[in-house]
């Protein structure tokens, strides 16, 4: 069923669109790259070795780590649809 000038099938290519970005962009997000530093880049405090070797490329120490994940990022929406129904919400 095609909503307006949407051709069929058009949501949900879409909805898998979105879902599909999303998902890449929280794997790039959860992979630290390069080699593990000795020390935070934050703190300066040293990162235990057994930190180091279980998240190879690991760049803060848990403490800040922890911090930083508590802080929520807010990100725009995307609107894939040039209905007026999605650009209310």
């Amino acid at each position: 069923m095609a909503g307006g000038w949407a051709r069929d099938g058009a949501v949900s290519e879409q909805i898998e669109a979105s879902i599909s970005d999303e998902l890449a962009r929280m794997q790039a997000q959860k992979r630290p790259v390069g080699e593990s530093l000795s020390h935070c880049a934050d703190c300066d405090e040293p990162i235990p070795e057994k930190r180091r070797l279980a998240l190879p490329g690991v760049k803060l120490c848990l403490e800040c780590q922890k911090e930083r994940d508590g802080v929520f990022k807010s990100r725009g929406g995307i609107n894939r649809r040039g209905s007026k129904d999605s650009q209310l919400r």
